[in-house]
């Protein structure tokens, strides 16, 4: 970030077990959000239950607490934030859960990152997507 620059101010949780898949969330949001990683549902539920956030990515397919148990916990927690949900297998998904769970966009392994970045930007409302009418 260059000196004097406003920092980010909408906060974005990324979970995934996949760590190269969580520094390529970094990599490409980081510049006008700030970005928090966790490796797991835990992590995710200790470091940010009470955090105010923006919006949670979260892997469906997670090692002991998975994507939609811990979007449920959050949402019990008080979050009404924006939610996306990606997964490699989307056979796996029951779109009334989704619906039940309040999850604002579900995205489908190998993620088109245009797409994908199109997305965060307006459901966050950052001046970008609305200057571009997303």
């Amino acid at each position: 970030m260059k000196k004097g620059a406003k920092m980010p101010s909408k906060k974005i949780v990324i979970v995934d077990d996949d760590e190269s898949i969580r520094k390529t969330f970094f990599l490409i949001l980081s510049g006008k959000y700030r970005v928090y990683l966790a490796g797991d549902a835990e992590e995710a539920l200790a470091r940010f239950r009470d955090a105010p956030v923006d919006l949670i990515i979260a892997d469906y397919k997670l090692p002991r607490m998975g994507g939609i148990e811990l979007v449920r916990e959050f949402r019990r927690a008080g979050y009404s934030g924006e939610v996306i949900l990606v997964s490699a297998f989307p056979d796996l998904i029951r779109l009334d859960e989704l619906n039940r769970l309040s999850i604002s966009q579900f995205f489908v392994k190998p993620l088109d990152l245009k797409v994908f970045n199109r997305s965060i930007d307006s459901l966050l409302g950052t001046r970008e997507a609305i200057e571009k009418g997303a």
